[in-house]
This record gives C-alpha cells, structure tokens and sequence, in this order.
C-alpha cells in the first residue's frame, strides 16, 4: 500500500477532475496468434547449467529460501518444483502459525495465492470454449443477462477479459475484506457496480480483477453450474486436488489446516482474507495441489483441456508490446535467458505467490508466502528466485546484442523522458487521487542512459541501456524496458515484469503532479497559516488589550476566509487519513462526508478569497495584506484545479 510523506500533500492527491479529459485513444491492434518459441530458437551456445536434480534443488533452495524469509521477515512459504511429470521438489519453510510454531507442511498447509487463481477462472473458459458454449471473439452481452456497452464502438469480448484488454478502469471497494458476513452472489457483485471503461478493448494493458469475476459469472451462466460447483466438478476433482477451494469461508474441515497470514511474521496474525470477485483471487491451495496443476499444463492440458486449446491458450500472445513480455490468453509472459516461460502472480493484503511453467523445458515452479514482509520484501524474493534459478539451471548465453550507435541511443532516450502513470488505474472516480504521488518520471543521464523511478534492492535508481531500436536492459539485472512509438511520439513503455497486463501512458501537462505538487504543498501551507492567524491574533489582542482595526464586511470577510480555510485543510487531511484503507474496507458515510465538505468548502474558498482581494486592494491596506490577499487567491485556484484534475469533485462511493 502508498503512504505520503506529506498529509497535506496527500489532501491533494485526493482529486479528480470535472475538466480531465479522457486518455487519446490507441491505434487498433490486431491480435494474431504467435505460437511459442520451439526449443530450436533458443539461443544457439547456451552455457550448461547445474543439473536439475532434487538433490541440487534442495541444497539450493535450503540456502536461498530460509535467509530470504529472515531477513524479510516473512513468517512461512512453501515452494514446489515439478520436472517431466512428477513433483521434483516440494518444501515448507518457517511457520504457518507463529504463535504456535506449526510449520509450513507443502501437502497440507493452505496457501491462499491471490491471482494466481485467475488462471483455474481462464481454464473453465476455455473449457466452455472446447464445449462450444462460448467464443472468445463475440461480444459478452451474448452471455450475460445484463449488458456491458461498447466503447469507442467496439463491444467486449472474451479474448479482451483474457489478455486484460478489457479497457476497465481499476476497481477496489471492498476487494479483500476481513469480514465473515456472506458474500453476496456471483452474478450480484458484477452487476453491482460496472466500473467505467477508459480504453478501448484490445488496445491497452490494464489488469482488472472486475473482468475476471465477469468471466467467472459468465462461466456459471453458459454451464448451469455455480462457479464453485463447477470448478469442483472439471477442475479440482479431475487432477485429485482434495485441498483446495475457491468456497469462501472455508469449507469446515479445511479450517484446520489454514496457514495465518501477515503483513510481517513477527507481527500478529491477520483474519483470513475474503476476495470479494471470487474467480479473481479466491483460491485456497497447498503446494502439493499446485504442483497437480502444474504438471497438468506442462503434459499440454492433461485432464483439463484438449492439447490443441492448452497449446492456442499457451502460445497466442497479444502484440501490442512486442519487444518485452507479452500476455498469453491468460498467461504472463515471464521469459528468461531465450527460454519461453508463462505463469501467473498473485497478492492478497498477507499472501504473495507467483507460478512460472518452463513450457519447453517441462518444468514448473511455484513459491506462496504468508507475509508481505518488511518493505514489502515478498515481490523482492519471487523476483530474485525465479531470476536465479533461470541462472542456475537454464542459464544464458554468452552473446551480447550489438551495440546501438550513442547518438541514435541519445535520440531515443531523449523522445522517452517524460511523465508518465499506469494504465491500470481509477479515472472516473476520487481514486484518480492516487496520481499525485503514482506518477513515474523517465529521465536520461549524462552517457544518454534512462532512468526510471524505480529502484534496485540496494535503492539505487534503475539506469538502462539500449540494446535494440526502443528496447532497453536495465543495468542491474535481466529486466527489459521496451516501448511503442506512433508517428514519431512514444504512445506507451513497459517493463518484462508487468507488461503483459499493465503499460505506463504519457500525462497531460495539466496533471503533472511535479509541478502542482509544490504549488499545492504552498497553497495548503498558506491556508494552514491563514486558519491560524485570526485565533492566534484574536489571543494577542486580548492579551494586550488592543482594538480590532477591521470592522464590518472586512472583518466579517476574514473570520470567513480563516474559517473556510481551516476546514479545507480538514477536509484534505480527512481524505489522507481515509484513502489507505479503501482497498480494504467498503468506506461508506465518512466518503459522503468528505465529498460533500469538499463541494461545499472549496469553492467557497475560492470564492471568499477573490472577494477579499477586492476589498483590500480597493481600501487603505498594508502592502503586506495586499500581497497576502494574491497568495490567498493563488492557493484556491491551485486548490481548485489540483481538486477538479484529480476528480475531489466526485460523489458517489462506488470505486
């Protein structure tokens, strides 16, 4: 989660905008199926790595596991390797429960690995697929008994929801609760709230969780089944996976077995996590379950799917941003060192996993925590332990790309500084607020090298080197950054992390929070100031005796203007106190109370100050309350426009 460094900043960040105009719509893409790399085209004088075998796995994993837990402080995980049909190697490190010591057991312990669980969602759709009852290239509304509306003309369809095209802006309220009242049923939630589409479907990477749970709905809709009941019946029961569920709460006689989640093993344990959008996120599962799962789909969908539907699944990658990872129908591109690897990650608040399947090399990893850990530190030990067991057991080759001429390099990196934000993102509501401080800034050094916001382990900006046409390595790792450019402007870039599902776009000027960052910090300073001048001068007076020299309209105008000011500054701050926990709690009356004191204060602020210009400079005033008075008028405006840019204007509580 994002915490300020400023409250009175993060008041500002909390805006949206009656003027903010909507994204520039992106070229139409053509999806045509690129079928996955054959062993052949990985590169040709690749080193030999260490042999894959249990007892090399194990001696490497019981090095690199334990110390990473510990110094994360990352209460337990479990970690599974599958190679040519058979469970390799499975393991339980640290604790499922802390408080009692019970240790993390990879056949039994229950894991709960977020997204990850999109991928059994996808599977049942693409069985509806085989069977005939859905095609993923005709519109939605043919399966639903609601309708989703075209954008920009086009209608959703169900290769859109699979390569997270859909166009979705971000949705959030109440996705995980820690709440045990009943969820509501599947079909319920989905026509509850339909967040807004922002893109055009097929054209821009935006992850949403929403249209996945539509596409668990529309499974229950064309099989006649509950959504839990069908995965049960074609997906569970046919690879012998007895412990897992998507049921939520657990199934009774699972309970036991549950590991605790935290946000830092040496913190307490947190309630068991309800995802609202069950085929989301839902998924309760053990090691031992996942690497069925795992095998199943390296064997090219054994006992789920036909070869033929696991092979267009695997292989059809959509080409928008073709130089890093792409997305699969489903499947994150997630490739290292010439081999060709798909998976999935997954984040609830306590639980972090991640799936990779060497889909060549029959091979298949899997690793669940059950802690975020200090600074987040889980994403850090996926990240490193995929990267170093692609370098220990499917290392690269020793060729390096031929280098780019340094003026031509200088020219691209130039055309690529700039601000940008995510495409996964919240713009209709307040939740476009998080910009304020989400923006991203690429930069170029002096040799002519990029530099992202984004920081190495050691906190280091991230420098990158090009290393093909609009294709970047970063200098500290494998990583790639590539990005599409259309008549000479770059459109959007991505990173092989995150591509597959989310890009970065370019700002309007009018929302660079680099420079209304400072101008509002300054105008909620000299509000704050402003508030406290009349009690603090009122206090003087009193103390010696002194007469008020204001009377009349102008005193009535400053007792407003410090009054209105003062409940500005609250406002801002109430809506810095609330933003963290939107994610979590489904906030209802404290959002009505903050958007109503906005409508009502910030334009009277406006308001009240403009006046008092008026009044001081057409009366006998101290050149210090004139220039005061412009510093008054120029804080509402940058208040006004931050509010009106970053959407404080907003009613509702739906986001």
């Amino acid at each position: 989660m994002w915490y300020p460094r400023s409250a009175l900043a993060l008041g500002f960040m909390l805006a949206g905008s009656a003027f903010a105009q909507e994204p520039p719509a992106q070229p139409t893409i053509t999806q045509t199926p690129v079928p996955p790399p054959v062993a052949a085209d990985i590169p040709v004088g690749a080193k030999s790595g260490a042999p894959l075998t249990k007892e090399d796995v194990g001696a490497w994993l019981d090095g690199f596991v334990p110390y990473a837990l510990g110094r994360g402080d990352v209460a337990g995980a479990v970690v599974v390797v599958v190679k040519d049909g058979q469970i390799l190697f499975e393991k339980g490190y640290g604790y499922a429960d802390v408080a009692s010591k019970k240790p993390v057991d990879p056949a039994r312990t229950l894991f709960r690995p977020g997204s990850t669980s999109k991928l059994w969602t996808w599977t049942a759709v693409m069985q509806q697929v085989e069977a005939g009852k859905l095609d993923l290239d005709h519109d939605v509304n043919d399966y639903l008994d609601f309708k989703i509306p075209p954008f920009e003309g086009k209608p959703l369809t169900l290769r859109n929801i699979l390569t997270h095209t859909s166009g979705f802006e971000e949705s959030v309220r109440g996705l995980i609760l820690g709440d045990p009242a009943p969820l509501p049923p599947l079909g319920e939630y989905v026509k509850r709230w339909v967040p807004q589409r922002i893109f055009a479907p097929g054209t821009t990477p935006a992850y949403s969780n929403y249209a996945t749970a539509l596409a668990g709905y529309i499974v229950e809709r064309v099989s006649g089944q509950s959504f839990d009941d069908y995965l049960d019946a074609h997906l569970f029961a046919p690879l012998g996976m007895k412990n897992s569920t998507f049921r939520q709460p657990l199934p009774a006689e699972m309970k036991p077995f549950m590991s605790s989640g935290y946000l830092q093993g040496s913190g307490p344990a947190q309630p068991f996590e309800i995802v609202m959008g069950a085929p989301a996120g839902a998924l309760s599962t053990t090691g031992e379950d996942m690497a069925k799962f795992m095998i199943a789909n390296l064997a090219g969908g054994r006992g789920l799917l036909k070869p033929e539907t696991a092979t267009t699944m695997f292989g059809t990658t959509l080409g928008i941003m073709p130089a890093v990872n792409r997305m699969a129908l489903g499947y994150f591109e997630s490739n290292h060192n010439g081999h060709e690897i798909i998976g999935h990650g997954g984040d609830t608040v306590n639980f972090h996993s991640f799936m990779w399947l060497f889909i060549h090399d029959n091979v298949g990893l899997f690793i669940s925590m059950n802690s975020a850990g200090a600074a987040g530190a889980s994403g850090a030990i996926r990240g490193a332990l995929i990267e170093q067991f692609a370098d220990r057991y499917f290392p690269s080759p020793d060729k390096k790309p031929a280098p780019i001429d340094s003026a031509v390099s200088a020219q691209h990196a130039k055309m690529m500084a700039g601000t940008y934000i995510t495409s996964r993102r919240s713009d209709s509501t307040f939740r476009r607020a998080n910009e304020f401080f989400g923006q991203s800034a690429v930069r170029t050094d002096a040799k002519g090298r990029l530099i992202t916001s984004t920081r190495t382990l050691g906190g280091a900006p991230v420098h990158w080197d090009e290393i093909a046409p609009f294709v970047w390595k970063s200098a500290s790792s494998d990583e790639r950054l590539g990005a599409k450019v259309v008549d000479g402007e770059v459109v959007m870039w991505g990173v092989d992390t995150s591509s597959p599902f989310t890009v970065n776009l370019p700002v309007p000027w009018y929302r660079i929070s680099a420079w209304l960052r400072p101008v509002t910090e300054i105008g909620v300073a000299a509000l704050a100031l402003t508030a406290l001048f009349w009690p603090i001068a009122a206090a003087v007076r009193r103390r010696y005796n002194a007469p008020q020299e204001l009377t009349g309209v102008e005193l009535k105008t400053g007792r407003a203007l410090s009054a209105l000011s003062a409940l500005v500054v609250l406002t801002l701050l109430g809506w810095a106190l609330t933003l963290p926990g939107l994610g979590i709690a489904g906030l209802g009356w404290q959002i009505w109370l903050l958007e109503i004191a906005t409508f009502l204060t910030v334009p009277l602020l406006f308001g009240i100050a403009v006046w008092n210009l008026y009044l001081v400079w057409t009366r006998p005033r101290s050149m210090l309350a004139r220039g005061w008075s412009v510093v008054l008028v120029l804080s509402a405006v940058f208040v006004v426009w931050t509010a009106a840019v970053f959407n404080l204007f907003h009613l509702g509580t739906t986001f």
